[in-house]
């Protein structure tokens, strides 16, 4: 699109190898944007690059590393230019209970969703005052209402709305936006893998029926390429979490009521297991720091 003002400019992308970032890397290669693309599972990323359109650099970088993300930045500056956008989406899920969670894999969903977030900030914010950028984390409907059985990742992502909105306050006098990404269920490969389990099925199961709903990931990606476009503050996928901001004390109670009557049944029929870690990206993130 030659009128898109996306055209030219350098966007980051992490978690860029597949489900919503390689999703909405497709979308904004086809507004013209050179692409910087990262993630930690490099066959997967090589080969997502690989099918876009025009200029896409490919980058090995797990989020967790701060001194990775130094030296991607440093090698996007001189191959592309200092990146005038910033989309902070990696993230890896887990669910179960959180008294038979493994340690170390809830703390990894922290690290990477949060931690990961924050470190990839830090590590482009000098091109972004640079360029008087926009920064795009990509939340959740779980940042807004959390929900047993995921608490990880809603801790998480409750977090990474927290961190945007200081680090919008702290940068606005420089020119840089930041904008905020409420996504509700998309059609990812993890989405799917959780529903292969039951208490994840009955997680979303008992959600009012518009908050169950599982969005395709395209045009999803074509949602997050128009607020990036307008830098919006703040975009929600569907439209209608927006009326969620409104009633968002009313949730806990709700879903306590909800719950009451689910786990009871599920504990019984053994069904509150840990998934480890979802989808491939889990998966491969799970291998990754393993060595295995």
């Amino acid at each position: 699109m030659d009128d898109s003002p996306l055209k030219d400019r350098t966007i980051v992308v992490t978690g860029a190898a597949r489900g919503i970032g390689a999703a909405l890397a497709n979308a904004l290669a086809r507004r013209g944007a050179r692409l910087a693309l990262l993630d930690h599972d490099e066959q997967a990323l090589e080969a997502t690059a690989a099918a876009l359109p025009g200029t896409t650099l490919a980058i090995h970088a797990d989020v967790t590393d701060g001194t990775a993300l130094d030296d991607a930045a440093e090698v996007i500056r001189g191959r592309l230019d200092p990146p005038s956008v910033v989309v902070a989406n990696a993230g890896i899920a887990e669910g179960g209970p959180f008294a038979l969670s493994d340690p170390a894999t809830w703390r990894r969903v922290i690290d990477v969703n949060l931690i990961g977030s924050a470190q990839t900030a830090r590590a482009f914010l000098p091109d972004l005052i640079l360029t008087a950028g926009y920064h795009l984390q990509i939340a959740s409907l779980a940042s807004i209402g959390a929900a047993p059985m995921m608490s990880a990742y809603c801790a998480s992502k409750s977090g990474v709305e927290a961190f945007a909105h200081t680090l919008r306050a702290e940068t606005a006098h420089h020119g840089v936006a930041v904008g905020i990404a409420y996504l509700g269920w998309i059609d990812t490969a993890l989405i799917r893998d959780a529903d292969h389990y039951a208490a994840l099925r009955q997680l979303r199961a008992h959600m009012p029926r518009p908050a169950r709903r599982v969005h395709p990931a395209e045009p999803v990606a074509a949602r997050l390429t128009h607020a990036v476009e307008q830098r919006r503050t703040a975009v929600y996928i569907p439209r209608w979490l927006r009326l969620t901001q409104i009633t968002r004390a009313a949730i806990p109670p709700l879903v306590l009521r909800a719950t009451r009557r689910a786990l009871p049944r599920l504990e019984t029929d053994h069904s509150l297991q840990p998934t480890g870690l979802l989808g491939p990206g889990g998966h491969s993130d799970r291998s990754t720091t393993t060595g295995n």
